[in-house]
């Protein structure tokens, strides 16, 4: 796992990135510059890079943050229980870094593996495949 101090990621980090996946906090619905990121590539981890997801797995939920149906392996999260702000939630991190990614919910698309990754994107950095890039 990536062991950098509070202080390393603070200088690696904006503010936001920083107060969103460090300290586990929300990017306000329908804000996120990835939310219709349609393009073909890979979403890694903004902290380290690691792979998390691929495009083939996103999908529009209508809920205001970028929704992937599956992570990109099994090993790339950490799932975590979050019963904050009044509720039991699923949190997901990035396996590497610890970094917070955002929550799983039971309602995804029925036909894959009926789970929403409801993330935050700016926890993502995405990189295009090479045939997108122009």
């Amino acid at each position: 796992m990536n062991k950098n101090s509070e202080q390393q990621w603070k200088e690696q980090l904006t503010e936001e990135e920083y107060r969103v996946c460090r300290l586990q906090g929300t990017e306000a619905p329908y804000s996120g510059k990835l939310l219709h990121n349609s393009k073909q590539g890979t979403y890694n981890c903004t902290c380290c890079q690691q792979p998390l997801f691929k495009s083939d797995a996103k999908f529009d939920s209508g809920c205001g943050w970028p929704s992937f149906d599956a992570p990109i392996s099994t090993e790339a999260m950490r799932y975590l229980e979050d019963n904050s702000h009044g509720m039991r939630r699923i949190e997901v991190r990035c396996s590497n870094c610890d970094s917070h990614i955002g929550h799983i919910f039971p309602d995804g698309p029925q036909e894959t593996t009926g789970e929403r990754f409801c993330v935050n994107s700016i926890s993502l950095n995405f990189l295009p495949k090479q045939d997108d890039i122009k």
